[in-house]
């Protein structure tokens, strides 16, 4: 008799899991139809329901929260290096103009011209070392995104998430991208409508810390 139970209860739990994907893709048909024509043709049907397979027990929701969280934290790093050194390179010309000031009201009429000349010199010298530390900090930054990305498409692959591998082929990002804002679409979907929404039952549905969170996913 238990044994006779246990087999119904498996087969109860396979019919709600079939149901809860129906679900899922049926709404990521629908959100589909909001890309761009381009996008939608290479979104194929299996690829949409491999995605729900995916986001059924609600894992990813969390991967991609959490992707999140570390990528705003990296740009709001990398933003405050970038304004570190731009406030150095202003505080920088300050000191140098009130230098230069100060030498020429205490130089002689006559040594006015050389002076004025080393001068122009050494201000090309320090806007050429602020051009040549910009250049650097951009790198840094670019380099340090580029990581991100790719540390956000190997771990989206290995959660088994369609369409995610590390790549840097423009058009490729651009479907991850997509594929990132279908489930960010769908998340708020069930964090406005609650489980309801979509006749869902409780595993996939997104924590309530994500429903706070404002903003686009993580761009891959």
């Amino acid at each position: 008799m238990e044994r006779y139970a246990g087999a119904l209860e498996e087969v109860a739990d396979g019919a709600r899991q079939q149901e809860r994907h129906y679900q899922l893709l049926s709404a990521l048909q629908s959100l589909v139809k909001e890309l761009p024509s381009s996008f939608q043709q290479r979104l194929s049907y299996t690829t949409l329901s491999d995605l729900a397979l995916a986001l059924l027990d609600g894992t990813v929701f969390e991967i991609v929260q959490g992707l999140l969280e570390i990528q705003h934290l990296t740009e709001k790093s990398l933003y405050n290096q970038r304004l570190r050194l731009q406030n150095e390179h202003r505080v920088l010309r300050q000191a140098l103009r009130q230098k230069h000031q100060e030498a020429q009201q205490a130089c002689r009429p006559h040594n006015l011209p050389v002076l004025q000349a080393a001068q122009q010199q050494e201000l090309q010298a320090v806007e050429h070392r602020i051009r040549e530390e910009q250049r650097a900090m951009d790198r840094k930054i670019v380099l340090e995104l580029d990581r991100k990305v790719a540390d956000q498409q190997s771990t989206l692959e290995k959660a088994g998430v369609a369409g995610f591998y590390v790549t840097t082929n423009p058009q490729e990002l651009m479907l991850q991208m997509n594929l990132l804002e279908l489930i960010r679409k769908l998340q708020q979907r069930g964090c406005r409508a609650g489980k309801a929404a979509l006749g869902l039952g409780g595993p996939w549905q997104p924590p309530a810390a994500q429903c706070a969170q404002k903003g686009s996913p993580v761009p891959p």
